[in-house]
Parts: structure tokens; C-alpha cells; sequence
């Protein structure tokens, strides 16, 4: 591929490695065309992703395909109830002179070139090891052993279950609003690619599977560079500016948008959340998407496509609703789409 050219020419070249990047993903997973999709969309709008879903669906496996895909140096780190942030850090332990010694922990063992931080079971650590992790995806930036560390490439990729609620630590709202998307993965429905999961004795091997995968499909270090060339290429007309305010709008005060939910009270619904910053991601992740497909501008297709893996844990509920949260929400994201009118 010849990065010297620009424009057009070069955003063409990085659709086509894009797509090879999806394809070298999906070998590694059955049945999960979307998240692979959506994370190729975070990867090129340089957000980070959340991955949740019932144990055993392949959330692990996907994000091991995806380091391998897009290369760089990689850390990855189990979530444990008893982990401490200075275990992100740095190490200690005796050494075979029987003197103590320091090394660097995962974060800093690869320093600045460190790409992807893979975080296990991130719902097993501690609010105060999430603290930390808010500082590393906010400002990809940490202070340790007296001098700073930058990580310009750096993206996170986490995955947690929603199903055991003993030993485990709800991310904050200030975290989870770092990630650009919460995508959520279900085991698949096709009857085939059931068989194939269950019979296939190649889908029983995750080493191998990952091992299978071209390595560094992406060059990792120009990825910023073609994701601020997307940003700056793919327009958004005044049409597509005002659907968005206006979606964003009827999402924060549904009942003034005249949106009803059966056993809500609409007025008492919304906390708060969906900030300007999340609408900014999501336009970030729609031009992606657009361009993605191809086209020079948006269409309202490209927001709503990403909008509920976007927006919806950016919503944030009044606490006697909150247990209700996986049925109100994607209720109100489609009560908002029939709700608002698209140009």
C-alpha cells in the first residue's frame, strides 16, 4: 500500500486493508459479523471498547483476534477482586539473590509502544484500579517512577459478563462514558453456525484460531493519522447536523418529544448523561461508518446504525428504572427513532 499518496486514493487503500482486517477477525468468530464490524468502526474513530455478554460467547476470543489483526505491542490483564492499581504499574518480588526488585507492570512493561491493553473480566477489579484506567483512556497519559508516559496508539479493549453479580465492581459512570462503545454479543442464532460452534473441533481451540489469524493487518502507528484524514473527509449536511440535535434532544427529555413507555413516567425517566461529548462520538463513529461504506457524507442510516452501541450506556436512569435498563433503554432508543423524523 502506498502511503505517500493522499486524499481520496489513500482513504481507498485503508478501506480495502480495513475490510481484509474484518475478514481475518471473522475467522477467529461464527455468527458475529456486527461486533467485528463495530469494532473496526471504534478502531478507525480511536475509541475504546467495551465488550459485554453471557460467558462463553466469544468475547475473549474476539478481542485476542482483534490485537493480533491490528498489531503493535500488547498487554493483557486478568480483573481479580483483589488487583490494586499498582499492579497495572508495576511488580515486585524477590529475586534468586534474595534481594527485592521492581519491574515494570503491564502497562509500562511495553512503554510508549504499547497499542492495545487488553482488560479481562473488567468488572472484577476494584473502583480504584478503574480510576486508574479512566486516567490511561482519557488522556492516554500516566505518571509512574517520576516521569510521565505517553501512549499516542494506545486503545483499550475490555470485556465483562453480566451474569455474576458476587465479587464484582460496576464500572463508574465516568468510565463506562470513556469507552466509545458498549457492544454486547450473543451466542448466534443461525442453526449452522450453532453446529459449527458445538462440532467443530477447530472452534475448540482458541490458541490455534487466534494463531490462524494474519498478524498486523493494520499499521497500527498511522491509524490516528488516516482517522483524523476520515474525520476531516466524510461531510455532514445541515440536514444531518439537525437530525442529530434533535435525536439527541427527544433521547434527554423523551416526554417533551412526546415519547411514552409502558410503565414509565417519561418526565421522571432520564438522570442524565448523553453529554456533548457522546455526541461526539457518535458522529465520529457514523463518519467511520460512512466511509466504511464508501460515501463522502453521512446519511441518517450511518447514525442510527451505531447509535444504541454509542449512546446507550450514556443514559443514564433515575435508580428506581436502573433494574430495568436492558428493556427501557433499547425501548426508548427506537421510541426516539420513530419519534424523530429523518431528512
Amino acid at each position: 500500500m502506498n502511503t505517500i499518496r493522499h486524499g481520496d486514493a489513500m482513504l481507498t487503500d485503508w478501506r480495502d486493508t480495513a475490510a481484509r482486517f474484518q475478514c481475518e477477525v471473522g475467522k477467529a468468530v461464527v455468527g458475529q459479523e456486527r461486533a467485528v464490524r463495530l469494532v473496526t468502526i471504534a478502531i478507525f474513530a480511536r475509541g475504546h471498547v467495551l465488550l459485554e455478554g453471557d460467558v462463553g460467547v466469544g468475547k475473549t476470543t474476539l478481542l485476542r483476534a482483534v490485537a493480533r489483526a491490528l498489531g503493535g505491542a500488547y498487554e493483557r490483564v486478568e480483573g481479580t477482586v483483589d488487583m490494586m492499581p499498582s499492579d497495572l504499574i508495576y511488580h515486585t518480588y524477590l529475586a534468586d539473590d534474595g534481594r527485592p526488585r521492581v519491574e515494570p507492570g503491564p502497562v509500562l512493561r511495553k512503554a510508549e509502544d504499547l497499542s492495545v491493553f487488553f482488560f479481562n473480566e473488567i468488572n472484577r477489579a476494584r473502583p480504584q484500579v478503574h480510576s486508574l484506567l479512566l486516567r490511561l483512556m482519557a488522556e492516554r497519559s500516566l505518571t509512574a517512577f517520576n516521569r510521565e508516559y505517553h501512549f499516542p496508539d494506545l486503545q483499550v479493549f475490555a470485556d465483562r459478563n453480566r451474569v455474576e453479580r458476587e465479587e464484582t465492581f460496576e464500572l463508574p459512570a465516568a468510565a463506562r462514558d470513556r469507552f466509545l462503545m458498549e457492544i454486547g454479543m450473543e451466542a448466534p442464532r443461525d442453526a449452522q453456525a450453532r453446529r459449527d460452534l458445538v462440532f467443530d473441533p477447530r472452534f475448540h481451540d482458541t490458541d490455534a484460531l487466534v494463531e490462524a489469524i494474519e498478524a498486523s493487518v493494520i499499521d497500527h502507528a498511522a491509524v490516528s493519522g488516516i482517522a483524523n484524514a476520515i474525520q476531516h473527509s466524510i461531510k455532514a449536511s445541515p440536514e444531518i447536523e439537525a437530525y442529530v440535535v434533535a435525536l439527541w434532544e427527544a433521547l434527554v427529555r423523551p416526554a417533551e418529544a412526546g415519547i411514552r413507555l409502558p410503565g414509565v413516567d417519561m418526565t421522571a425517566l432520564i438522570k442524565g448523561g448523553a453529554s456533548p461529548r457522546g455526541l461526539a462520538f457518535l458522529v465520529r463513529a457514523a463518519r467511520v461508518r460512512a466511509w466504511l461504506e464508501g460515501r463522502e457524507f453521512l446519511v441518517p442510516e450511518d447514525i442510527r446504525d451505531v447509535f444504541p452501541e454509542v449512546m446507550a450506556h450514556r443514559v443514564f436512569l433515575e435508580p428506581v428504572y436502573e433494574m430495568r435498563r436492558e428493556t427501557i433503554v433499547p425501548g426508548l432508543i427506537r421510541a426516539v427513532f420513530e419519534t424523530v423524523p429523518a431528512p
